[in-house]
């Protein structure tokens, strides 16, 4: 493809050579350079593309595309000084596949919690009523029915126009999208089309990556501001961030709530561990999850579906058809009765919804073990108030490791222990080894108690020193759960 066109939209301050050349491929990782490619130069949190230029040109690079130009220009090589590198990288990607998002309809969903299941459910519905559709989740990417590993929440700006690119391929229609605050600063999202975003809602987390909190929703905000008129902006109003979110967008404004007025309001008739009873908008369905976070999670489920035109009676059909997503609110009742509960948890909000879903849903006669840990090289100032709500609102509180990365365990444990009050110091355990803290919660378990497992859900592994180990919640209560009943 030639260069010039695969520059099309993208904000270029000078350029030093010829845009008409033909380029094989576009890579934003030097290593990956080859022969007649176009290098991208990212400044990133790790490193910054702009040191390894010279590595891209000695590989075979005709083009480079940065944010400064080298002191040293070489003869045949096209140099394209870009306002924002990522920025054109996303324009470049989109443009290279053919801009395929275009003849999709495109759906982000945003926000703190929820994103996983709103986006996994949305895919599972239209499949359901018989469409192609796409997915691209932080659990996996689905092209219709073929499954892709997924490494980011949201993906690189190539990684996620070659998807894009096969699901136009096949036919699919749909395709439904998490976008992470981290996909919309580092501007992955940029050069796509979209024809919808959800706003679910904002709360404590990535203040590791963000300066503060109000940065953190402007990133959030920027997605609907770039949202064009052809599109809907549903956004969740009992959130105090909802309505901000939609305050510049070009986007049809739509909320939903279950506590304040909105286009789509929902009432919780019934709340049990086999399901929910909904009324939505006057009218009735019953669902298999469970929780009032999942009624927020179904709610703007009905809007999109409804918004991308599908019938309301057919959308309350597939919504009770809908099975619960890997690692949330997944659940087991062992042969002595003891439930074990599984969730993703791992800002102090999802941890707070989760256990208050378990206190609505148990009779206070049985003990709530909780075991929790926090990810080590993220947002310290979260892990306090986790373990506060966690030691405040169960039985028993287990801390134990997430995904340590390359922190100290101990240290991490030693953060979370400084939010716990004194009455709930003997409520509380430390065991740095997760799989020992999941046998110990199991053997401290009766029957028809309840043990939660918070913050890693549908993970398959565990990350320690720069190395990842294979580690599943919920494949690791079951074994010991059926252990201890021999």
């Amino acid at each position: 493809m030639v260069l010039r066109d695969i520059l099309y939209r993208t904000s270029i301050e000078a350029v030093k050579g010829s845009t008409d050349i033909n380029i094989a491929k576009i890579e934003f990782d030097s290593r990956l350079v080859g022969k007649g490619d176009a290098f991208v130069a990212i400044r990133g949190t790790q490193s910054d593309g702009h040191d390894f230029i010279e590595k891209a040109i000695s590989l075979g690079a005709v083009a480079v595309v940065c944010e400064t130009l080298p002191e040293l220009l070489i003869d045949g090589v096209t140099y394209v000084e870009a306002k924002s590198a990522s920025a054109a990288l996303a324009h470049m990607a989109a443009n290279y596949y053919g801009n395929p998002s275009h003849n999709i309809k495109l759906v982000g969903i945003t926000g703190t919690n929820g994103k996983t299941t709103i986006a996994s459910l949305l895919y599972q519905m239209f499949k359901n009523a018989g469409y192609k559709t796409g997915l691209l989740s932080t659990v996996k990417i689905m092209v219709d029915d073929t499954e892709y590993k997924a490494t980011h929440t949201t993906p690189d700006s190539l990684t996620i126009n070659k998807y894009l690119k096969e699901m136009e391929e096949i036919g699919c229609e749909y395709c439904f999208m998490e976008v992470s605050s981290h996909g919309i600063h580092q501007n992955r999202t940029a050069g796509l089309e979209f024809a919808g975003g959800v706003f679910t809602n904002l709360s404590h987390d990535h203040l590791d990556y963000h300066s503060n909190f109000a940065e953190y929703r402007d990133v959030k905000k920027r997605f609907f501001d770039e949202l064009p008129k052809t599109a809907f902006g549903i956004v969740n109003v009992d959130d105090k961030n909802g309505l901000i979110m939609l305050q510049n967008t070009m986007a049809k404004k739509l909320t939903y709530a279950l506590k304040t007025y909105a286009d789509y309001k929902a009432q919780i008739l019934e709340n049990q561990l086999s399901g929910l009873l909904l009324k939505i908008n006057e009218q009735e369905v019953w669902v298999k999850l469970i929780g009032t976070f999942n009624a927020y999670n179904l709610l703007a489920i009905y809007a999109t579906a409804v918004n991308l035109g599908l019938e309301s009676q057919e959308v309350l059909r597939l919504m009770s058809e809908l099975e619960s997503v890997s690692g949330r609110f997944q659940f087991i009742v062992s042969e002595t009765k003891v439930t074990a509960i599984v969730d993703y948890a791992h800002t102090p909000d999802a941890l707070e919804n989760v256990l208050s879903t378990i206190e609505s849903i148990r009779t206070r006669n049985e003990q709530l073990i909780t075991v929790v840990g926090c990810g080590g090289d993220r947002d310290r100032t979260k892990r306090p108030v986790m373990a506060h709500i966690a030691s405040s609102m169960s039985t028993m509180a287990i801390f134990t490791s997430d995904n340590p990365r390359t922190e100290i365990p101990e240290d991490i444990i030693e953060d979370m222990e400084k939010g716990v009050e004194p009455q709930n110091y003997k409520k509380t355990l430390a065991v740095v080894d997760r799989r020992q803290a999941i046998k110990i919660a199991c053997q401290l378990a009766r029957p028809n108690d309840i043990i939660l497992i918070a913050g890693k859900g549908h993970e398959t592994y565990q990350e320690i020193k720069g190395v990842r180990y294979d580690f599943d919640d919920m494949e690791t209560v079951k074994e010991i759960l059926a252990q201890l009943n021999k």
